[in-house]
C-alpha cells in the first residue's frame, strides 16, 4: 500500500521517510494536474526522488484510494481500544 514507506520492490530508492511524504502532500496541494511539468516539481519539492518516482508514489496513492473508497480495504474496528492515544 502507498500509506506504507515503501513504493514498490523494483525501485532502489523506493523508501519514503515521513518528512518526504509530508513534502509530497504538500507540493501536490500546490502542484495540480494542470501544472506544466508537474512531476519535475513535486520531486524538487521533496527533494531525492526523481519525477519518475514521485509520478509512480502518487499512481500508488491513487491506487491505494479506490481500493479504500471501493470497500476492498476493511475499516479497522478501534472500538476495543481503550483510553486515549499516547506518543
Amino acid at each position: 500500500m502507498a500509506s506504507s514507506f515503501y513504493t514498490s520492490s523494483c525501485d532502489s530508492n523506493s523508501y519514503w521517510t515521513p518528512k518526504q511524504n509530508k513534502q509530497f502532500e504538500r507540493a501536490l496541494a500546490v502542484y495540480d494536474k494542470d501544472t506544466p511539468d508537474r512531476w519535475e516539481k513535486v520531486a524538487a519539492a521533496v527533494g531525492e526522488k526523481s519525477a519518475e518516482e514521485v509520478r509512480r508514489h502518487y499512481e500508488i496513492l491513487v491506487e491505494d484510494l479506490m481500493c479504500i473508497e471501493s470497500g476492498k480495504v476493511p475499516i479497522p474496528d478501534y472500538k476495543g481500544t481503550t483510553g486515549s492515544y499516547t506518543r
